[in-house]
């Protein structure tokens, strides 16, 4: 069956980013993968990801996510970011997955065999152990020969304002002076882009930023390029007559003969409800009005003069034409919703 919508994945636009990422830090990334890898498809990004000599392993937020990854034989490491069950354990660390640590009952579970990364709580109040607990929990990891690494996560590396991020930092690395021989990571991709390399980090974490999205302070510090190109394919042209509404509740009407493409793409697939009355679609190098409701599985838009044929593809986000960015604004979300949202009806492919 013809795919609706399909999101292309560039591996140049993925690999340029990732290079420019390493060399800003200075050192290899931990690339996270998490949530289907931000939505871009877990296997295509680890596909394209897993040669690069700038990626030491991937990051993942789910035990299953970690199953799947290690089932892959990139050969390259995997880290689980979030608590494992006991129950889990056992098999995460035969697949060779990195397991946080960051409570002493976390410890007391973790199989003999198993390699661990210290969660260092400094000021996200999310996970990890504060400071002090933390010291305790990678001695007696070090004293075992199990602990590989130690991370924290930076609240507000990406706001104009560094200093919270800053003290987070040297709260962590009173904490890693005393495991000098550990790997140690700490930036996300604001962290990268605000403060480059840091001090005894041996890796990096960016995250939407590796899949082309930055702050808007920081947007020029790195050539980012989105990775995503979104396009969904029509499924029918016709005419809406002047004085005839278009979509669900009548939000609008056609000032004159319009010619409409329905486009097979709608909230059931990840693009916002909420961009009703804002949207465009790239078009044949021209910006087109997406006309009245989003529908769950179609939006009607503007073609009057172009040549659009039911099979054609329209882009509804990518490098060339509507940004991403843009898209999520209309939407009234963020990129990292925008991107993640993107559902299971989307076909992924790596270009």
């Amino acid at each position: 069956m013809l795919p609706r919508a399909v999101a292309t994945i560039s591996a140049a636009a993925l690999s340029h980013n990732l290079r420019l990422l390493s060399g800003r830090a200075g050192v290899p990334l931990i690339l996270p993968v998490k949530a289907n890898a931000y939505g871009h498809g877990l296997e295509e990004v680890v596909q394209i990801a897993a040669p690069l000599p700038e990626v030491w392993g991937f990051a993942v937020a789910l035990p299953q996510e970690a199953v799947t990854v290690a089932r892959l034989n990139t050969g390259k490491p995997v880290l689980l970011l979030t608590p494992a069950a006991p129950e889990e354990m056992a098999e995460l660390a035969r697949l060779g997955v990195r397991i946080p640590i960051g409570t002493a009952a976390e410890l007391a579970a973790l199989p003999p065999e198993a390699k661990a990364h210290l969660k260092v709580d400094t000021g996200m109040n999310r996970l990890g152990a504060r400071p002090a607990e933390a010291l305790d929990l990678g001695r007696e990891l070090a004293r075992r020969g199990q602990l590989e690494g130690l991370y924290t996560h930076f609240a507000s590396a990406d706001e104009p304002d560094p200093s919270g991020a800053l003290r987070q930092f040297e709260a962590f690395l009173a904490v890693r002076r005393h495991f000098p021989d550990a790997l140690a990571h700490a930036s996300n991709g604001g962290g990268v882009l605000s403060f480059g390399p840091l001090d005894s980090m041996t890796m990096a974490r960016p995250g939407l930023a590796s899949y082309g999205y930055a702050p808007e302070h920081l947007s020029g510090v790195l050539d980012l390029q989105p990775v995503m190109t979104l396009q969904g394919r029509v499924g029918a042209v016709h005419t809406a007559l002047a004085g005839e509404q278009v979509s669900y509740s009548g939000l609008w009407t056609a000032p004159r003969d319009t010619r409409v493409a329905t486009v097979q793409v709608g909230y059931a697939d990840g693009y916002p409800r909420s961009a009703t009355l804002q949207a465009q679609v790239w078009v044949q190098g021209e910006r087109r009005t997406v006309l009245g409701r989003i529908c769950m599985d179609q939006m009607m838009v503007d073609v009057t003069g172009l040549d659009v044929n039911p099979g054609d593809y329209l882009t509804l986000w990518g490098p060339q034409g509507i940004h991403p960015g843009e898209v999520a604004r209309w939407g009234g979300v963020v990129e990292y919703e925008l991107l993640t949202g993107l559902s299971a009806r989307v076909a992924r492919q790596v270009g």
